[in-house]
Formats: structure tokens, sequence, C-alpha cells
């Protein structure tokens, strides 16, 4: 499902999109794409001091086969929809 970010990561080295996270999921996966482009993610930690935002950013890191520093929570971190930055260096 996030075969078009990972080509943009690829053609542009970098990648922006709209995350919709919902915590306290068994097992962190890729939910859907919503119309409005943005990506719902189940994230398996509670939205507890920063918990459920690690394990996003260890869950992205490791779908687009990146360092966890080339990941970043740009906007929302306190929130449910975020804006995710990735990019092929830090």
């Amino acid at each position: 499902m996030l075969s078009h970010y990972k080509a943009g990561l690829k053609k542009l080295s970098a990648v922006v999109f709209y995350v919709r996270a919902v915590p306290n999921a068994p097992k962190s996966k890729v939910l859907e794409v919503m119309e409005d482009e943005s990506v719902k993610i189940a994230i398996a930690a509670p939205a507890d001091k920063g918990k459920a935002n690690a394990e996003l950013i260890k869950f992205l890191s490791k779908e687009f086969g990146v360092p966890k520093s080339n990941v970043e929570i740009i906007t929302g971190a306190k929130q449910r929809i975020k804006l995710v930055g990735i990019s092929l260096s830090p």
C-alpha cells in the first residue's frame, strides 16, 4: 500500500505524507490509504509519553528501509493525524 510513497522516495530522495495513527493495536501495520492520500496505520503502542510516535518511526523505518533517524514527525506529534517526512539521507 505504500508503493506510491516508496517510489517517490527513490525518485526524489525524500517524501512527505500524512499518517492517521491508530494506537493500541495488537500489531503495527498499514490499514489503508485514505481518499485524501493520508495513510492509516495501526500502531502497536499506546498513545502515552511518545510511545506510539516511537513505534511509528520504527515501523516506517523498516517499511522504507531507512534508519530511524531519517524518519521525522514534522507536525502532529501529540495528535492522531501527523505529517511525516522520510529521506534517504539525514
